[in-house]
């Protein structure tokens, strides 16, 4: 029988046990240095821009004099954007994820597809500003419009939504699917009454975070050659437009010439927050309201 010292074995403990501290005094620093550049960030930008959002820079137009530049045509802008890239993205991604789980054979062919999915993921936005100005601008003959900025951002964002729905897909216990099965539906109705509303939160989830990115990315939208001052305000998705993204790249630049256009900037960041919460809160509400049904 093999000797056991037992002071080895307090010694080996306390080690383990100064590691498990060191650790946890590590990653406990780590979120607290996350969380004390975010408030510094976010009360410098609301201290900046007390004093400049009001009615007038809400429901103003854009202006290249700072006392009476507004945003509300970027207001729309973005929200049209939207109105392309939340449909578009959810119907290809969701489709696309069903495809790949439920209906595609295991395979080459499979593997590829996937490899490339993730490999999307992780591309450059500016990259796809560049195919957006060549297919949808150019060879499609689009222009600088709602449409095409929408189909762009759409492109950039659609691997995280079909990422997020394939796992949301294989959470969902098979035995639902047998059951299914057992009772005699089709595949079709099995995913359609079964599988997608069990689903629906974790979809809603990708869905959330890439209609988050999409709000705020401005590289894509520069390349296309989106505008920013004085456009009139956009009525449809075959308007010129500007967004607020791309507002505050401009004004954070002018800075350099017209200090006020720096408080313009955080202004426009802080109403850029609030339309970004307020979609995100209205997302939650529904998943979460499937969470409990399903």
């Amino acid at each position: 029988m093999k000797y056991v010292d037992a002071q080895q074995v307090q010694k080996n403990m306390g080690q383990r046990l100064f590691k498990n501290k060191l650790a946890k005094a590590v990653f406990l620093l780590s979120i607290l240095f996350g969380l004390a550049v975010l408030i510094t960030l976010i009360y410098r930008v609301v201290n900046d821009s007390l004093g400049w959002i009001d009615l007038n820079f809400l429901s103003g137009k854009l202006s290249v004099n700072p006392e009476k530049a507004g945003i509300f045509g970027a207001i729309l802008g973005t929200l049209w954007l939207m109105l392309v890239v939340a449909p578009v993205t959810m119907f290809l991604g969701v489709g696309t994820a069903i495809y790949l789980e439920e209906y595609a054979k295991e395979g080459k062919l499979k593997s590829i597809i996937q490899t490339n999915i993730s490999n999307l993921a992780g591309v450059p936005s500016v990259v796809f500003g560049i195919l957006g100005l060549t297919v949808f601008v150019r060879m499609a003959d689009l222009g600088n419009i709602v449409l095409a900025g929408g189909l762009t951002m759409s492109l950039l964002v659609l691997p995280i939504v079909v990422v997020a729905s394939q796992e949301a897909l294989r959470a969902v216990p098979q035995f639902l699917r047998e059951a299914s099965y057992g009772m005699g539906a089709t595949k079709w109705q099995t995913v359609k009454n079964i599988v997608l509303p069990t689903a629906i939160p974790g979809i809603l989830t990708g869905v959330i975070l890439a209609l988050s990115r999409a709000i705020g990315e401005t590289a894509p939208l520069v390349v296309i050659g989106i505008p920013a001052l004085l456009i009139p305000l956009p009525e449809g998705v075959f308007d010129k437009f500007t967004v607020m993204p791309m507002q505050i790249y401009y004004w954070t630049v002018d800075s350099a010439l017209t200090d006020e256009y720096a408080f313009l900037a955080a202004a426009t960041i802080v109403v850029l927050l609030i339309v970004l919460f307020a979609m995100n809160s209205i997302a939650i509400i529904i998943r979460n309201k499937f969470q409990k049904r399903f």
